[in-house]
């Protein structure tokens, strides 16, 4: 192979989902592609490259297999990953890179340290950086981004309030399954052998609702034709960033018809706002069966910001979702009205934009009684006349500095992140 740029394929997967497993048969296996390989393991000892080197041509000695260890490339090795990747590329003896990330890593910011090197805002350029001036990203492109997922454990960490600790950051296993789910081209669903036909049914069910463009391949003891995960030339950053099932769900709204497998999801919206104490009820006891939901909702008493919800599995975070347009100045809002004309079509004239849009998605989910649910956490016409300053809150505050205006072209408030966010709900 020759080209300008050395194409990468990242893996990833909950801790023994099979990714070590799936490296290694990639490894032993003919290709005309001369692979090197990035291990990164939290711990000090980097147990899955000494896997790699024992089970592949490959030793410990090669520079064909860097070890990244005692951290994630997700958050704070960024640095390390960008070095390792520049000093590779100075030798440039190989013809693909392989980087099997730590299960606790999330693909989506591993993507991002890959196609924007340390143009991200919170990176700063490391003494090597600095020194060589070697831009990763002219040496690289992201090819295909590839989630293992175990089949035989997959309801059992699906429904995990497990936590593991990533540095500072404390990550459950059911939301982090989840997110490595949602930010795929490609989904290795491993130990198919262990799992009936039926339960295979029902976990591609869910899967292709949660990210209905990657490809699922069923593998066996991690075995799977190169050419699936590797050159595929199949990682588009803005598609695989907007490819969530939720957000699919959000941009073409519509009742999903009952599956074989019972997996379905809707959208509720409202124009009204929550009764504070009876929507923290309602995330009490949140149905099991809703496995992911996300959007954002309007709180009474909280009318200068939009918040946003964020279930996944047994995790349920709420955190500030940026603020109303109806909160910008007039000059500013007239800006976003001649951007986005259909907002006029949904403006109220005391409100303005205030309202709430969640998706749900689930396995044998009650629509109407969800429904229900929901619109009896709402203000009743009775208290849309009281104060609302005087309703019980026990959501979390954040400053308003935490909070931002939508982008321009948009029209919804600013997608949740896990930065801000805190648990609430099920975590109490």
């Amino acid at each position: 192979m020759s080209r300008e740029t050395i194409p990468v394929t990242v893996l990833s997967g909950n801790l023994g989902a099979g990714k070590t497993t799936v490296l290694n048969n990639l490894l032993s296996t003919r290709t005309d592609l001369d692979v090197a390989v990035l291990v990164n393991d939290m711990g000090e000892v980097n147990v899955d490259a000494e896997r790699v080197a024992e089970h592949s041509d490959i030793s410990e000695d090669d520079e064909d297999l860097i070890e990244l260890s005692n951290g994630c490339i997700c958050c704070e090795l960024r640095g390390d990953l960008l070095d390792a990747l520049a000093k590779l590329a100075q030798a440039r003896e190989f013809d693909y890179l392989v980087i099997e990330s730590t299960g606790v890593a999330e693909p989506l910011p591993v993507a991002q340290t890959l196609t924007m090197g340390f143009d991200q805002g919170d990176l700063d350029p490391t003494e090597f950086y600095e020194e060589t001036g070697i831009e990763v990203m002219d040496y690289y492109e992201l090819d295909t981004t590839v989630t293992v997922v175990d089949a035989h454990q997959f309801w059992t960490t699906f429904d995990s309030k497990e936590s593991l600790m990533d540095g500072d950051t404390e990550k459950d296993l059911g939301s982090l399954l989840i997110e490595q789910i949602e930010f795929c081209d490609v989904l290795l669903l491993n130990k198919c052998d262990l799992v009936d036909e039926e339960t295979l049914g029902e976990i591609e069910d869910m899967i292709e609702v949660l990210q209905p463009r990657a490809k699922i391949i069923r593998t066996e003891h991690g075995a799977v034709d190169p050419g699936e995960i590797l050159d595929t030339g199949r990682f588009d950053f803005e598609a695989a960033s907007q490819s969530a099932g939720w957000l699919r769900e959000l941009q073409q709204p519509h009742e999903s018809a009952e599956e074989e497998h019972g997996v379905t999801s809707f959208v509720y919206t409202s124009r009204r706002p929550f009764h504070p104490e009876r929507f923290a009820e309602l995330l009490d006891s949140f149905p099991a069966n809703v496995v992911r939901s996300k959007g954002h909702f309007w709180l009474a008493g909280r009318e200068e910001m939009a918040l946003g919800l964020n279930v996944a599995g047994r995790s349920i975070r709420v955190g500030s979702a940026g603020g109303w347009i109806a909160t910008l100045p007039e000059n500013e809002r007239e800006s976003y009205f001649e951007a986005n004309p259909e907002l006029e079509e949904i403006w109220d004239d005391k409100w303005g934009d205030r309202g709430t849009q969640l998706v749900l998605i689930g396995t044998d989910m009650d629509h109407d009684a969800l429904r229900t649910d929901l619109n009896t956490a709402l203000l009743t016409d009775e208290e849309m006349d009281a104060d609302w300053t005087a309703f019980d809150d026990r959501f979390p505050t954040w400053d308003d500095g935490d909070s931002a205006t939508p982008e321009e072209g948009t029209e919804e408030p600013t997608e949740t992140t896990d930065d801000g966010a805190e648990e609430v709900g099920l975590a109490d």
